[in-house]
């Protein structure tokens, strides 16, 4: 019988947003591979510390927990395959059910997205993020200063999107970016009934909804998603009608005007929130676990440097 991941949640996640492995990581960044292997090697016993990415992993493991077979977390990682010994450990050690992983010992993991089938993809690594973006899969570079907590709203799991560069394309922020803050709510305003094109994460946020829709009340884990964006009247109308479109809602929105969004995360408590610009990202990550989505018009300059 063929095993198939089809149909299923998929979530590629590299060793370091699952866990706190920054102490490792500075010793492979000021010695070499061999010095972290040696280090991993030597506290395969001691599990880790939860890393950012920790409580969205656990939380959508719980739509399995009736029997049904709805969510795969696999482990994709730079590490090389000893040190992946200390990832399953530390799973183990926290009843994490990780059944699988890739270990590409330095090189980049992003080839293996395609046939895992993966929804989302989360690391610590910018380059890997970019590469995985460009295929067209969600990722996001997780901010490892975030707030950690796993024990909030044990059966809920909350997860807010920026709109522009994020949920949809960058249409719209090239406008602002080019002519300024009136002439972008111009625009919006003008082209209010015209949905605007898919950004790197609507994939994601149609995945989360089937999944809810096929647990139903079989789990007792909820899915709550935020739309938490700069955009303000006018330009709020094309955000929302461009989701109307899709045929997909979200239960929260906040249209903050440029406002800083981190105090409006705290309240909201999102187990991951994801953002195209770097300045919100570090805003957010005192409220909960951030990924900086590094795409569209605002990264360009992340891609030339990378170029």
């Amino acid at each position: 019988m063929t095993v198939s991941l089809e149909g299923k949640l998929v979530v590629a996640v590299s060793s370091r947003a699952l866990f706190d492995f920054e102490e490792e990581n500075r010793v492979f960044e000021e010695q070499d591979d061999t010095a972290y292997m040696r280090l991993q090697l030597e506290r395969l016993d001691a599990p880790a510390q939860r890393g950012v990415a920790f409580p969205l992993v656990k939380k959508l493991l719980t739509f399995n927990s009736d029997g049904q077979h709805r969510v795969e977390v696999v482990i994709l990682s730079r590490n090389d395959p000893v040190s992946g010994l200390r990832v399953f450990r530390s799973a183990e050690s926290v009843d994490l059910n990780l059944g699988r992983g890739v270990f590409t010992r330095g090189r980049a993991p992003y080839r293996y997205l395609s046939p895992l089938g993966a929804h989302l993809f989360l690391s610590a690594n910018a380059e890997d993020v970019q590469a995985a973006l460009q295929a067209g899969f969600p990722s996001a570079r997780v901010y490892s200063q975030s707030l950690v907590d796993a024990t909030r709203h044990p059966n809920e799991i909350r997860i807010a999107f920026d709109g522009d560069s994020v949920l949809f394309s960058d249409e719209a922020e090239q406008v602002f970016q080019a002519k300024g803050l009136d002439e972008f709510q111009n625009h919006e305003r003008e082209h209010a009934c015209c949905p605007l094109p898919p950004g790197p994460f609507k994939p994601l946020l149609e995945a989360l909804r089937r999944l809810q829709m096929a647990a139903g009340s079989a789990v007792p884990t909820q899915i709550r998603t935020a739309l938490v964006t700069a955009r303000s009247s006018p330009a709020h109308e094309r955000a929302i009608r461009t989701l109307m479109d899709w045929n997909i809602s979200v239960d929260e929105a906040m249209f903050l005007g440029g406002l800083e969004k981190g105090p409006f995360l705290k309240e909201f408590e999102p187990d991951f929130f994801f953002d195209d610009q770097a300045r919100h990202c570090v805003s957010a990550a005192g409220s909960g676990p951030t990924g900086h989505v590094i795409s569209g018009i605002a990264n360009s300059f992340v891609n030339e440097a990378s170029s």
